[in-house]
């Protein structure tokens, strides 16, 4: 079971997110959408205190921490169970796929430096890049860099994986290598909170949908709701302006 109760963030005088609840199933995707600006972005980032929230807790399992009184061993646990993919790879200029993939197994998980890097080379075979575990992030594809990135993220096997708009940075031709792959990973029942302007992607895979607006959870449903049947204003405006009606 995943929680987070009565989120708030504000960065100076704007109020980025205004109370924000929400519980997340084991295996269940969710997609978030709505305009830029919205905080959905750091609404992610709140759930691994890449942002501390100003207020609220956020649980995961057995870890529960409180965005106004926490440790930093109880952050550490809560980033334990979740893997975050960036919008813009976030790779190690100077490790190669491999090593990309492996350190965080070193460093946070603790395994010897050969089993981690054979299991991030499993880990490049199963995402179809298993010709590439030496080549450096430079002498890769932007999608390609971006599986690397996933694949990160997986070796972990987190509780929850989160997606900070993981095509917006790629080229049009790389974006269904992502896309793909994050299905596949649907298929496995990897439970995901996803933030994405990929709408087509949104109507195939998710379980439920959040439409965010003005720092609030403004409406939520199966695709089949939002899509086919908005109720609120601002959804209905949103779909138009991206042509998802």
């Amino acid at each position: 079971m995943i929680k987070l109760d009565n989120i708030h963030k504000r960065f100076g005088d704007t109020e980025v997110l205004k109370g924000i609840d929400l519980e997340i199933d084991q295996g269940e995707i969710i997609v978030i959408i709505g305009s830029s600006g919205t905080g959905k972005s750091t609404l992610l980032r709140t759930v691994n205190f890449l942002e501390s929230a100003d207020k609220g807790t956020i649980t995961i399992d057995d870890v529960r921490v409180d965005a106004e009184k926490h440790t930093k061993s109880e952050v550490l646990a809560l980033r334990r169970k979740t893997g975050f993919v960036f919008q813009s790879y976030a790779l190690f200029a100077h490790m190669t796929a491999r090593q990309n993939i492996a350190e965080g197994l070193i460093t946070v998980r603790g395994w010897k430096k050969s089993d981690a890097l054979a299991r991030a080379q499993a880990i490049l075979d199963d995402i179809g890049l298993g010709d590439k575990g030496d080549s450096y992030p430079a002498a890769l594809s932007g999608g390609q860099q971006q599986r690397v990135g996933i694949g990160r993220a997986m070796a972990l096997q987190p509780e929850l994986l989160l997606f900070d708009e993981p095509t917006s940075a790629l080229d049009p031709e790389w974006v269904g290598e992502v896309l793909n792959l994050m299905k596949d990973l649907a298929t496995k029942h990897q439970t995901m909170l996803v933030v994405t302007h990929e709408m087509q992607f949104a109507k195939e895979v998710a379980d439920r949908v959040i439409f965010m607006a003005e720092g609030n959870i403004v409406e939520q449903g199966s695709p089949q709701d939002i899509f086919g049947n908005p109720q609120d204003p601002r959804l209905k405006k949103f779909l138009r302006q991206v042509g998802a009606e």
